[in-house]
């Protein structure tokens, strides 16, 4: 590897709304990422919600940058597509379909602005099929792409020259990210409601 690879500020983040079923796929997909991968120190991993601008610290400071996000693509329900680089910002801005997305269009627009935007960005969104079940799980489809999503993920890490290593044993809750949520509790609640 070379001095430059391993000198990229990387930021993997994740973001949505835990409170409704498929919409929380984002913040899902980077907690599981984190409890099954350890990273370099050059990677910073960030359960981002719905935080929206909050998140802008975190961006202007990043080389590359790798968001999971439930996206309204119109394709099949679980659908996983993956977009680069200017794709990004502009997906983000269209066919919105909750308050998260447009802060996290008006986060890269505020990095663009203050000359600090990320190099290389990478967008892993997942074709939700449910967005109205209020504390309800992610359904089948949403959770079956998690594990591919963060497949993805580690091959953009690894291109990246910052390789992420399956811990030997995974993490149960991270509990170390920042507005970090027990998913599992709150899922079986909503199931028993």
């Amino acid at each position: 590897m070379s001095s430059i690879e391993t000198t990229k500020r990387i930021l993997v983040l994740g973001v949505g709304n835990v409170l409704w079923a498929d919409e929380g796929f984002g913040v899902r997909a980077v907690d599981e990422f984190y409890c099954r991968y350890s990273v370099p120190g050059n990677v910073t991993v960030v359960d981002g919600g719905t935080r929206g601008l909050y998140l802008l610290s975190y961006i202007e400071e990043t080389d590359c940058l790798i968001v999971f996000d439930a996206i309204e693509y119109s394709l099949k329900p679980g659908q996983l597509r993956l977009l680069r680089n200017e794709e990004v910002p502009r997906f983000t801005g269209a066919k919105k379909m909750s308050l998260h997305q447009t802060g996290l269009q008006d986060v890269l627009s505020a990095a663009d602005l203050l000359g600090r935007f990320p190099r290389e960005m990478a967008l892993i969104g997942c074709q939700p099929l449910n967005l109205e079940d209020w504390c309800g799980p992610l359904t089948s489809p949403v959770r079956a792409q998690i594990g591919p999503a963060i497949d993805l993920a580690c091959q953009l890490l690894k291109q990246w020259g910052s390789e992420a290593q399956l811990r030997r044993v995974p993490l149960r809750n991270s509990g170390n990210l920042p507005a970090d949520v027990d998913h599992a509790t709150s899922e079986r609640k909503a199931r028993r409601g």
